[in-house]
C-alpha cells in the first residue's frame, strides 16, 4: 500500500510539475508576444497582475489581429453641454483619426445644442450619433449626471450595437494612436496629477458621510474620470454603481470632493481593473512632462477656467 501511494504521489507531482510548466512557458510567450520590450522604469503590472499600459509594452501588430479577428465594435461616449460644445471639433476630428484606427468604432455624442454641431468628415469604419440631453445649472450636476445616462443608455441602446464602450471627456485632442491595447473588461487610466502620490496624498473622498469615502489607510491607484471604460457589461455595472452612490449621497446632503470621479475611485478600489492606463493616455497639459512620459497619447485643452 505504501508503495502505490508513493507512485500516486510521484505521478500527481510530475503532472503538476508539466502543468506548471506548460503555464510557465505559455504566459512567457504571451509577454514577448504583448510586452515585446520590458519597462523597467515605471511599474507594468499592479499587486493583483493587472497590466500597466504604457509605450513599450505591447506589440500593437499583433494585438490589431486578434483584434480583427473578433470583428468586436466599441463605442465612446462623450458629452458636449453648453460652452464645452466648441470643444467638439478638436476632439472628434483627432479622436476620428488616432482612436482605434481601422477598426469599427460608434461615437456617441451627448450636447443640449444639436444644431451647433460643425460637419465632421467620419472614417468609412467609424460612425457618430449625437444624441440631445437636458442641460443642468450647475457643471457638477452635468458631470454626476453622466454616470446615470450612460448606465441608461447601455440598457436600452448601446449594448444591442456596442461590445466594449469608454467615456472620454470632450476636452482632449488625441495625438497619437490610442489602439486595441486598451481593451479589456474593466479599465480605468491612471491620474496624471497623483500618479506619483503617496497614498496618503491622493484625492480619495475620505468623509464617512459619503457613498464616496475610502477608509484611511486603503487605496492604490488614484483614476481620471475624463478617460474610462471595459465591456459594454461591465461599464453598466459600474455607471450603476456610481450613480446610486451619487444620489444617497445627494439624499443625505453631501456631495464627493471630485463629484463622479470621486465614486469611480471607490468602485474601483473593490472592484479591480482589469487593465490600467499609464498618464500617457491621459495627460493634463499644465504639467511639465517628466522622462517617463515618453508619448502624450491624449492631452487635455488648454482654457480659461473662469469662462
Amino acid at each position: 500500500m505504501t508503495f502505490w501511494l508513493k507512485t500516486i504521489t510521484y505521478i500527481c507531482a510530475e503532472e503538476i510539475c508539466v502543468c506548471l510548466y506548460e503555464f510557465y512557458r505559455s504566459f512567457k510567450d504571451y509577454l514577448h508576444s504583448h510586452i515585446p520590450c520590458r519597462r523597467r522604469d515605471v511599474l507594468v503590472l499592479t499587486p493583483w497582475l493587472a497590466p500597466i499600459v504604457w509605450e513599450g509594452t505591447f506589440n500593437r501588430d499583433i494585438l490589431n489581429a486578434q483584434y480583427m479577428q473578433k470583428k468586436l465594435v466599441t463605442g465612446v461616449v462623450t458629452f458636449a453641454v453648453k460652452k464645452y460644445v466648441q470643444f467638439i471639433e478638436g476632439f472628434m476630428s483627432s479622436a476620428n483619426k488616432y482612436f482605434l484606427a481601422g477598426h469599427q468604432v460608434i461615437f456617441y455624442l451627448f450636447t443640449d445644442n444639436p444644431e451647433q454641431i460643425p460637419h465632421i468628415q467620419m472614417a468609412p469604419e467609424n460612425h457618430l450619433f449625437v444624441i440631445p440631453v437636458q442641460n443642468h445649472s450647475r457643471w457638477q450636476d452635468i458631470s454626476m449626471s453622466r454616470m446615470d445616462i450612460i448606465s441608461r443608455y447601455i440598457r436600452s441602446q448601446f449594448q444591442y450595437e456596442v461590445h466594449y464602450l469608454y467615456s472620454i471627456d470632450i476636452d482632449v485632442q488625441l495625438f497619437e494612436h490610442i489602439g486595441v491595447e486598451i481593451i479589456d473588461a474593466l479599465v480605468g487610466t491612471i491620474s496624471s496629477w497623483q500618479y506619483t502620490a503617496r497614498r496618503e496624498s491622493k484625492s480619495y473622498e475620505t468623509r464617512t458621510e459619503s457613498q464616496a469615502a475610502i477608509p484611511k489607510g486603503e487605496g492604490d491607484f488614484y483614476y481620471t474620470a475624463s478617460f474610462y471604460g471595459g465591456s459594454v457589461a461591465e461599464v453598466y455595472k459600474l455607471t450603476r454603481t456610481c450613480f446610486k452612490g451619487v444620489m444617497k449621497d445627494r439624499e443625505n446632503g453631501i456631495e464627493a470632493r471630485w463629484h463622479d470621479e470621486s465614486h469611480l475611485n471607490k468602485y474601483l478600489l473593490y472592484h479591480k481593473p482589469t487593465r490600467l492606463l499609464s498618464p500617457e493616455y491621459y495627460w493634463d497639459e499644465e504639467l511639465s512632462r517628466p522622462r517617463i512620459i515618453q508619448v502624450k497619447r491624449m492631452c487635455s485643452v488648454r482654457k480659461n477656467s473662469k469662462k
